[in-house]
């Protein structure tokens, strides 16, 4: 037995010498990526757009990473905050999970983060956008490859009134913390330039039909802007153009995704939203990624896949950085918090020092193109913080977003 360890101790003594680390000499594992995702219930479709654009990042390096082999254990949330920590607990403690992607949602993301605080376990979130994850209440050991729920739509608020020249809008949209989020983001920035907004109507995430709410706008405001997740954009333009409405519609993000968009018609045709994705964005590696999901899954990738698509390649442009060592947990977040990647089908990315990343953000209309509608890009925003124009100090002196938020006098 002596005999043994002298003769491995030796070996690692040799590769350490020709360049690795003590940690990759003597460990040749898979590294154990615990993916969080959700196979059924209401948010299914975002979950399995995950697992595909997960995937893809996975095929595109031929399992490997850094010289490390990827081992995905995949488990089902359901979208259920309990559910989501009993999962995240066994991917941890008993599948070996030394880095986590997910969870979908962002009240399944806040319902772990006390256990990813205590465990210290390095997670990458693919969609979850809730504000203060990345800002008043930051965790050290989270990540997140999207934008928050308000980064988007700063810009589209400014945009509308200082180039649409609107003047009055009313606001419709999800009653829960994301829409809440995201109609605040856009009011502030909307109003802060000149606008004003004259109407909130907000409807419960599970709406049946929207008439009752569509009969209620105000009819002197120059445009609604629309802010919902999963399918309600779907039900609510469709029902919108049925009861005969006029005034423009501008959208969230996810209200013309491209998840769901390929589900709608003409009713969407004309609608101006903002986002850190297109699938319609014209740079070479966009075209590249995109032409790759519509051969693999023969859909235009959204929200969901890039999200997880872009959480995989942030694990990728971490685990070079530690060449592919994370037996040190502490080098490794902060490998994840460094992340700096010039070109990905959202553009330019680097994190910021709560963990988000500073994205460019798109001002988009839904156009019909080659037979499919399309987010056309019509303007970008480069390099947009979390924290918009205001900086750090200032956006935290304020409460977090909410559905009472009104502009501090």
């Amino acid at each position: 037995m002596m005999r043994s360890s002298a003769l491995i101790s030796a070996a690692v003594t040799v590769l350490v010498g020709c360049g690795l680390s003590a940690a990759e000499a003597a460990d040749n594992s898979p590294l154990k990526v615990g993916f969080m995702t959700v196979r059924s219930g209401a948010l299914a479709a975002g979950g399995r757009q995950m697992e595909e654009g997960l995937q893809l990042c996975i095929d595109e390096h031929h399992g490997q990473m850094a010289g490390r082999k990827i081992q995905v254990i995949t488990a089902d949330t359901a979208g259920q905050p309990a559910v989501t920590k009993t999962k995240a607990q066994e991917l941890v403690e008993r599948d070996g999970a030394q880095v986590l992607i997910g969870p979908l949602a962002a009240f399944e993301a806040l319902a772990i983060d006390d256990y990813i605080r205590q465990t210290k376990t390095p997670i990458i979130s693919p969609s979850a956008a809730a504000e203060d994850l990345t800002q008043r209440k930051p965790n050290p050991w989270f990540v997140r490859a999207v934008g928050t729920s308000a980064q988007a739509h700063h810009p589209l608020g400014e945009y509308a009134a200082k180039e649409l020249k609107y003047k009055k809008i009313a606001i419709i949209a999800d009653d829960f913390a994301f829409g809440h989020e995201i109609a605040a983001g856009f009011q502030r920035a909307f109003e802060q330039n000149g606008g004003k907004v004259v109407q909130k109507l907000w409807s419960p995430l599970n709406t049946a039909e929207y008439g009752t709410y569509i009969t209620q706008i105000d009819p002197s405001v120059d445009a609604v802007f629309a802010a919902f997740a999963g399918g309600n954009g779907i039900k609510f333009l469709g029902e919108y153009k049925n009861y005969g409405m006029q005034k423009p519609v501008l959208g969230a993000m996810t209200t013309v995704d491209e998840g769901i968009l390929k589900r709608m018609g003409d009713e969407a045709v004309g609608v101006i939203s903002s986002g850190w994705y297109s699938a319609a964005t014209d740079t070479p590696t966009n075209k590249k990624f995109v032409e790759a999901v519509r051969k693999a899954y023969g859909a235009d990738p959204g929200y969901y896949t890039v999200g997880a698509y872009m959480a995989c390649q942030f694990l990728n442009n971490a685990l070079e950085q530690v060449k592919g060592d994370t037996s040190n947990k502490d080098a490794f977040i902060k490998a994840l918090r460094n992340v700096n990647i010039p070109d990905s089908p959202y553009g330019p990315v680097k994190i910021d020092q709560y963990g988000q990343p500073i994205l460019d953000i798109t001002i988009r209309k839904v156009e019909k193109k080659d037979g499919r509608l399309q987010n056309v890009v019509i303007k970008t925003y480069p390099a947009v913080s979390q924290f918009w124009t205001y900086g750090a100090e200032e956006f935290l002196k304020s409460p977090v977003y909410s559905r009472d938020w009104t502009p501090t006098k």
